[in-house]
């Protein structure tokens, strides 16, 4: 059992609001006077469920007060640089931070204005910290597909400068995904990489709407996947990339324990999984958190460990040098004795 914090990896699926510390958002809030609800504070983390509509309505409604301490620049930057410095201080080697700057845009002077801040608080804080960083623009399912279409055109005109994908995220259960398809072809045509959530709140018929009409590439969880054979093996065949978020299936409800998170059965069927911590902030476990967790639900060995870090990396859009070297150091941890018992 090596320490996997040591154990080099890629995250790719970490909100920005949600990436924030604990820490941080109570001292932001107490700046401004801003009141947060008990769960964001004395019962921290909040105890959870999305099994309704309801349920989803107040983990959304934490979120939203979250985002609301985020009033200046600074906090921006600040809630980026820790980001990246948890995700060192838990073996992240690659890190692909998702955000919808229509939710920021009324604060930050727009949408492309707010695009602007965001990417260049992620090159000071890879410049810090070392670690490769880059951004997925994603659009929120709650509202209308238009906003997404520019949300889209967005990210299109930051592709190769910063901008690696496009996604959907929100309530999965809301809305007609079918109706985004034209976001995602723009999208698609400036060579993003394509990532909706899908196959957490929705089953197998939701995947399947996600790879036809958005032609997903990765799939923002994709765990319920492990229900339908079938689905499971056309996504191994198309190397579809599952972003599994343990932690936050068991808080919304997904699955009733740790141990019912079916990561054995999807990677005995040869998926490719990277494992990600959704949102810290509101789930209160970060990226190695997901790893110790699985380790210690399903038993797995080292070698299964370090084969998600390399699914994790090889998923990701880090350039291929960067891929190479961080695979490299995942074989030298596996080599490595185990200091664990040292």
């Amino acid at each position: 059992m090596r320490d996997l914090q040591t154990l080099p990896k890629a995250h790719l699926h970490l909100h920005f609001t949600g990436s924030m510390r604990h820490g941080t958002l109570l001292e932001l809030a107490a700046r401004d006077g801003i009141h947060l609800p008990d769960p964001l504070v004395e019962e921290w983390p909040p105890q959870l469920s999305a099994a309704d509509e309801k349920g989803w309505f107040r983990f959304q409604r934490l979120y939203d007060v979250a985002r609301s301490v985020l009033r200046t620049e600074d906090d921006v930057r600040r809630l980026v640089l820790e980001a990246a410095e948890d995700d060192v201080r838990d073996g992240g080697r690659w890190l692909e931070i998702q955000v919808d700057p229509s939710g920021y845009a009324a604060r930050f002077g727009g949408i492309t204005a707010f695009t602007d801040l965001v990417l260049d608080a992620v090159r000071d804080a890879s410049g810090r910290t070392g670690l490769g960083i880059a951004v997925i623009i994603a659009a929120n399912r709650t509202r209308h597909p238009l906003d997404a279409r520019t949300l889209a055109r967005l990210a299109a005109q930051y592709a190769g400068r910063g901008v690696v994908g496009f996604g959907l995220s929100n309530d999965e259960r809301r809305g007609s995904t079918a109706e985004f398809a034209p976001a995602f072809r723009i999208a698609e045509r400036a060579g993003l990489m394509l990532a909706p959530h899908g196959g957490e709140l929705r089953g197998p018929e939701h995947i399947r709407t996600c790879l036809e009409a958005l032609h997903a590439q990765r799939l923002g969880h994709g765990v319920r996947s492990a229900e339908d054979p079938d689905l499971l093996a056309r996504i191994v065949d198309a190397g579809v990339a599952l972003e599994v978020c343990p932690v936050s299936n068991v808080a919304l409800g997904v699955y009733s324990d740790l141990t019912s998170v079916p990561l054995p059965e999807l990677m005995d069927a040869g998926a490719t999984i990277a494992l990600g911590a959704d949102d810290p902030l509101l789930f209160g476990s970060r990226l190695a958190g997901q790893y110790s967790t699985m380790r210690a639900a399903h038993e797995l060995t080292d070698e299964q460990l370090a084969t998600l870090a390399r699914m994790s990396v090889q998923a990701s859009r880090a350039p291929e040098e960067t891929k190479k070297s961080i695979l490299e150091d995942v074989d030298a941890w596996l080599a490595a004795p185990d200091t664990m018992d040292a």
